[in-house]
């Protein structure tokens, strides 16, 4: 049993995985950071200096109002809807970043495919085979 975990821990999927998944968390927190310390207090600013991540609406009456949203919370229940939208606006990035990433990969595919040329001699039956069907 240990062999046949070593063979599945070992395989070439599972180290892809992996190093794909601490990339991921990696690209998450970087993602994250841009949104919450770079976009939303630009947002913030054109929006007449507005911070998202404290928007909440008091689901409970012991809930103060004009506390932070983390303050809020300990007092009772509380929709946190500006969390929601910097976290939409950090899904919205990771989906548009990972969109160019995969466009690039796929015009550098489309490139690699246009340099492969068919040999000389492929060419050339190509030709006879066109030459022959045209003539029936």
């Amino acid at each position: 049993m240990l062999e046949e975990f070593k063979k599945f821990a070992l395989r070439g999927n599972v180290v892809d995985l992996a190093i794909g998944v601490v990339i991921g968390a990696a690209f998450g927190a970087i993602v994250t950071s841009l949104v919450q310390d770079v976009i939303m207090p630009v947002v913030g600013a054109i929006t007449g200096g507005l911070d998202f991540s404290n928007y909440y609406l008091p689901l409970s009456s012991k809930v103060q109002t004009g506390l932070s949203y983390a303050e809020a919370k300990k007092q009772g229940a509380v929709l946190g809807y500006g969390q929601f939208v910097t976290v939409a606006l950090n899904f919205l990035i990771v989906a548009f970043v990972l969109f160019l990433v995969i466009r690039g990969m796929n015009q550098l595919v489309r490139r690699e495919e246009v340099k492969k040329e068919d040999p000389a001699d492929v060419k050339i039956l190509t030709e006879i085979r066109d030459l022959l069907a045209a003539r029936r």
